[in-house]
This record gives structure tokens, C-alpha cells and sequence, in this order.
């Protein structure tokens, strides 16, 4: 059996007039060392996956760059040699699928324009320069997805979510901060909405940094199982990365909660038992409409003390509990809706000072109630409070 030779050998060798061959490093071109660790990439894909990357619309955008470049390498006969003798799986059987004119280099953005896809935002998947590590390791969480078997629990949550942002519900903005990242939130990374689905408990890496395992959710039907840190690394490569805001009013109340979803506080509607004559005479129809983060009863706790509750003991009409959504945005955005019926009235507090209470309204309860139900389906946007009729109405269109 042969055997390698020490320093030793080699001295002993020496002296005894035998010239040891050395035998040399074989060295790669950096466009060669490119082509291998792109098809270590789809390696990777078809061991994740058990099958090979494939060509289509419906397919993810990152197995759809790896059919492209696998079609590549099948095709050009330099490439199949350099990368064959690494081929453990058989990748290079397959003929080749797509036609090419200019095959001379792998770029992603070539792939990309193949597909059709503009390519001004540099993909999470860089071919063209040397990645660390962490880069490479937060490309590859994000790219090996597997199919989410309960996305129908998740899908009605990205189609709220897009209607939201159609309406203005909800907004985004650019991702700035891995705190950011928090169970039940939304995001767009590659083109793709992502939901925070679970957040494990947090860990602190070697180099005394905070990360956690997530389970993240794709609006295309994948999930992938990434650190928090690697969800954070690709925001930060991606451009276009944004974190989708919590709706200015929200569609998840009590009755449609899932699991993550944070409690974020109660709409409620009081009616007076003031005996000042303008609301004695219209108490069906006076309401005070607010949002609060207490439980009502502790809200309108020492009511008769208070000038914002008239100075009078009031009672609990309605209330709707709320999750996931700025309470203040959405108090702001039910009394503009009803600021055509707000009640002028002047009350004097418990000093005598003059005050003017602004979340009473001259509207009947159920007028309410079909508001929080716009406000549920997202459509409350399209309508305003009409006094004279009583009810909400569509707004005109310009």
C-alpha cells in the first residue's frame, strides 16, 4: 500500500540522491471556483429537497435561478467537466432545458433576466463576489424552503395583509433593526411576504449576540425553519427588504385570533346616564366611542368625577377586542369617520372649569357596529358618516 512521505523520508531520500516529487496543488481560475460553488448550491437544493431544482412561475424564485444555472451546466461541456467529478447525485444526467445564446459566464443577474426578472436589487444569492460565512449561511436559510403542510391556516393572514396594504390599512417601510423581528409580524424578503410564525427562546452566539430559531411563513406556501439573524441578514442585503406595519385599523378581532397574535386592547362604546338636557333628550343616540388598553370596567372606573364621561356614571354598550393594531391610529381614524356626528357639548369639571369633551357622537348603535365590521373586512376606508341619513355612505370617487 502506498504511503505518503514525512519531512523525514523526504531528508533520508535526499541524501541518498533521489529527487522526491512534489506533487502540486491543482489551482482553479476564480470564474471555475464560481461554477463549482454554484453547483454546490444546487447540491445543497437537492438534498434539502430530494429532487432536483425545476423550471416554472409557481416555483420559488431561488430554485428557479438554480434550474437556469443546472440547465447551464449540462450544457457546455467545460463546465460538465469541471463539476462532474463532484456529481454524488446525478445531476448532469438530466439534458438540458432551456436554450441560451450567451452562455459564457454563470451571473445571477443573467439568470434572473432569463426569468424575465428585473435584477437593479443585487439577489440574496450573489454569485459575483466572495460572501462570508454568515452571508452565505443566511442565503442558504432563506433559499432551503420546504412546504408548509398547514398553510391554509396561514394563507386567509397574506391575503388580510394584502388587502390592508391595497386599502392603506397598512404601510411598509425599510427594515431597520433585528428587534424588529418578533413573533406574529410581517415582512418582504425576495419578493415575498414572510410571517413570523414562532420565535424560539433566544440564544447568544459565540460572539455574545442574541438569536433565536424562527418558523417563518412564505406567501408562496414554503416555510423555512432560519435564525432570527439570518432573517435579519437577508432584510439588510435585500434592498427592496421592508417590514409591513401593523394596520392603522385592524381586521383581527377576538373571533379570528391564531396563534401569535398579541392582544392589543378593547373598542368600546358607553352611553351616558348624564341628566344634562341635550343628552337625556338623544340618549340612544349619544355615544361615547374610544379605544383603550385597560379593561373597560377599570376605563370608566370614577366616571362621575370625570369630564371626559360628562361627570356622570356611564354603561357598557358594546365592546370589541382588538389584536395586533395601533390603538392609537385606529381611535384616531373612528372618530374621523364619525366627526360629522361629534356632540358639542360643555361641561364643567368637578372646579367649574369649562371643558369640551371630543369622543361623543350623535350615532345610533347599529351605525357602530357596521363600522367595526368595515373595519374587520378592511373596507371601511371606502365609507363615511352621513348625519342627515344616519348611516355610513360611499365616499365618491374623484
Amino acid at each position: 500500500m502506498a504511503r505518503e512521505f514525512t519531512e523525514d523520508d523526504d531528508a533520508l531520500l535526499a541524501e541518498l540522491g533521489v529527487e522526491v516529487e512534489v506533487e502540486k496543488a491543482a489551482s482553479r481560475t476564480p470564474r471555475e471556483e464560481r461554477i463549482i460553488a454554484g453547483f454546490e448550491e444546487i447540491q445543497r437544493f437537492t438534498e434539502e429537497n430530494g429532487r432536483a431544482p425545476q423550471h416554472g412561475e409557481d416555483r420559488d424564485i431561488f430554485e428557479r435561478i438554480y434550474a437556469v444555472r443546472l440547465d447551464r451546466i449540462r450544457e457546455l461541456p467545460e463546465f460538465r467537466e469541471l463539476v462532474e467529478p463532484l456529481d454524488h447525485q446525478g445531476l448532469l444526467a438530466g439534458a438540458a432545458k432551456a436554450d441560451f445564446d450567451d452562455v459564457e459566464e454563470l451571473d445571477d443577474d443573467a439568470l434572473l433576466a432569463e426569468l424575465g426578472i428585473e435584477a437593479e436589487v443585487p439577489p440574496i444569492t450573489e454569485l459575483k463576489h466572495v460572501r462570508s460565512s454568515a452571508e452565505k449561511k443566511a442565503a442558504e436559510e432563506v433559499a432551503n424552503r420546504q412546504m408548509c403542510e398547514d398553510f391554509a391556516k396561514f394563507k386567509p393572514l397574506f391575503e388580510q395583509v394584502q388587502k390592508e396594504l391595497d386599502t392603506g390599512l397598512r404601510e411598509t417601510r425599510p427594515f431597520e433593526m433585528k428587534a424588529e423581528i418578533e413573533k406574529g409580524r410581517f415582512f418582504i424578503v425576495g419578493g415575498q411576504k414572510a410571517y413570523v410564525a414562532e420565535k424560539g427562546d433566544t440564544t447568544i452566539t459565540d460572539q455574545g449576540r442574541t438569536d433565536a430559531r424562527l418558523r417563518v411563513i412564505f406567501d408562496n406556501g414554503t416555510e423555512s425553519n432560519m435564525l432570527m439573524r439570518s432573517l435579519q441578514r437577508a432584510l439588510n442585503k435585500d434592498d427592496a427588504g421592508r417590514r409591513i406595519m401593523e394596520p392603522t385599523a385592524g381586521p383581527l378581532f377576538s373571533d379570528q385570533t391564531i396563534d401569535g397574535d398579541e392582544a392589543s386592547g378593547s373598542i368600546y362604546v358607553l352611553r351616558s346616564k348624564s341628566d344634562h338636557p341635550l343628552v337625556a333628550q338623544n340618549r340612544e343616540l349619544v355615544h361615547k366611542i374610544g379605544v383603550t388598553n385597560l379593561s373597560v370596567e377599570k376605563r370608566i372606573a370614577g366616571a362621575r368625577l370625570q369630564p371626559t364621561f360628562l361627570m356622570a356614571n356611564v354603561e357598557i354598550v358594546a365592546t370589541y377586542e382588538l389584536y395586533n393594531i395601533n390603538r392609537t391610529k385606529l381611535e384616531n381614524m373612528i372618530h374621523r369617520i364619525f366627526e360629522p356626528g361629534r356632540l358639542e357639548i360643555r361641561i364643567k369639571d368637578r372646579f367649574g372649569r369649562p371643558i369640551v369633551p371630543r369622543e361623543w357622537f350623535l350615532v345610533p348603535l347599529f351605525v357602530i357596529q357596521e363600522a367595526v365590521e368595515r373595519i374587520k373586512d378592511g373596507t371601511i376606508a371606502e365609507y363615511r358618516y352621513e348625519p342627515s341619513e344616519a348611516k355610513l355612505i360611499k365616499r365618491s370617487k374623484i
